[in-house]
């Protein structure tokens, strides 16, 4: 199909055109998502795709459209600073989709998304282009898009304790790799999202939440010198580190709890997480850290 036919299926209402087999479409929607023209993918392939998924359309494919999607996570995995990037990093966008569907109507079986979180978290550690706005291609935002999904599995009753705890250990793995590139299209902001989605399941004790804490304020530490620093700090994943930490202090001092159509199974969810003044502190505590002669330690108030 032309561009101008996909044009015609958005302007008449994403009706799923009759004269050709759902999964010729499908394959070449799941391509345009990789296309570097951002019309393409941003106002053609990624609505059409979602507004299908959200009708029902993939109801009974759930599980292949979401093995289909995943391949596309690998696809030039390593490179960094072409355009393989966009594949990638709406495939996963497409994939936080397509487990919020399941998160939703409950369509996919154990199995398959655990092996969606394998491939995911696999992806998320190993990417390298950390681009969010791109000049020529538009929103490539591989780091966003990975947390919206980190966020979707998080939502997932297919993911228990042991699950949550490595998603989490994840995104401590993501924020402190070392990168060229300091965020600054709302990465913290989506990555710190993520981390609530998993403290509002409270199936995280804060014996592992707060070493979890300490792992992420020892990356704000310059490394030890004789008299003088050997490389220039704060390194760039030290910068985002501590924008993350900010951020992530930030929504648990507002108490952000996601949107309400996104939370998946309202029954896993706490309207917050039990130990919410004890975290804020140990948060503010690695804020304190990175600049002790700033912030002095004040009292251990509890937040109300």
């Amino acid at each position: 199909m032309t561009e101008s036919t996909w044009e015609s299926v958005r302007s008449t209402g994403m009706e799923v055109p009759v004269d050709r087999p759902l999964h010729e479409m499908t394959a070449e929607l799941v391509s345009m998502l990789g296309d570097p023209e951002p019309r393409v993918r941003e106002e053609l392939a990624y609505p059409v795709l979602t507004s299908w998924l959200q009708r029902g359309v993939y109801d009974d494919l759930l599980s292949g459209l979401g093995d289909g999607i995943v391949s596309g996570l690998g696809f030039g995995l390593g490179r960094d600073g072409d355009s393989s990037v966009i594949r990638r990093s709406y495939s996963a966008l497409m994939l936080a989709e397509i487990v919020g569907r399941d998160n939703d109507r409950h369509l996919v079986e154990a199995s398959s998304v655990l092996a969606w979180g394998d491939a995911a978290t696999s992806w998320y550690v190993r990417e390298f282009d950390h681009r969010g706005w791109i000049a020529e291609m538009g929103w490539a935002h591989a780091i966003a898009h990975g947390a919206d999904l980190l966020a979707a599995l998080a939502r997932s009753r297919h993911f228990g304790a042991l699950e949550l705890t490595v998603l989490l250990d994840v995104i401590a793995d993501r924020v402190l790799a070392p990168t060229a590139y300091t965020w600054r299209h709302g990465e913290d902001d989506r990555l710190a999202f993520a981390v609530m989605t998993l403290l509002h399941r409270n199936s995280l004790d804060t014996t592992l939440v707060e070493p979890w804490l300490a792992r992420l304020g020892a990356g704000l530490q310059p490394p030890p010198t004789r008299g003088h620093l050997e490389i220039e700090w704060p390194t760039t994943e030290a910068r985002n580190t501590s924008a993350f930490l900010r951020a992530l202090h930030l929504q648990l001092a507002l108490g952000v709890q996601g949107r309400s159509d996104l939370r998946g199974d309202a029954e896993l969810f706490a309207e917050q997480p039990t130990d919410r003044a004890d975290l804020l502190l140990a948060v503010l505590d690695q804020i304190r850290a990175e600049s002790p002669w700033l912030y002095r330690p004040t009292s251990r108030t509890p937040v109300p």
